[in-house]
């Protein structure tokens, strides 16, 4: 089979990545999407949206908060606490004793100043206790 000048020409124009975007175009039936990321959404927005209607949006490590209460009750308070949570930016500890909740209670400022100097101003508001 002879090859006319101008198909002969055309193949030593057409290079291997010309040949392959060629090829992709007839079987997709279109040209090569603009942006391929285009359509994405990156997960961060909703995983804080998520977070955010959670109340834990403050982000904050309950390791962290079980160490740090640790440290500043001392061995004898922690012994009858432990940090439950963190929402909206309320630490909730359970008590064991009810004397223990009241003596607790009586010491909150004190307590709520030393762990917003630990865990940061603006991380809890506010502490509160349950009997558990």
């Amino acid at each position: 089979m002879v090859l006319n000048k101008r198909d002969a020409t055309m193949k030593k124009a057409l290079r291997p990545d010309k040949i392959r975007e060629e090829i992709l175009r007839e079987w997709r039936g279109a040209e090569e999407p603009a942006d391929l990321d285009a359509g994405v959404h990156l997960a961060e927005k909703f995983v804080a949206a998520i977070l955010r209607a959670a109340g834990a949006e403050d982000g904050l490590n309950e390791d962290l908060v079980r160490a740090t209460w640790k440290e500043l009750a001392g061995d004898f308070i922690a012994a009858h606490t432990q940090p439950v949570s963190v929402k909206g930016g309320d630490l909730v500890l359970r008590v064991t004793q009810p004397a223990m909740r009241f003596h607790l209670e009586q010491m909150k400022p004190m307590l709520l100043t030393r762990i917003r100097e630990q865990l940061g101003e603006n991380r809890i508001k506010s502490v509160k206790f349950t009997l558990g």
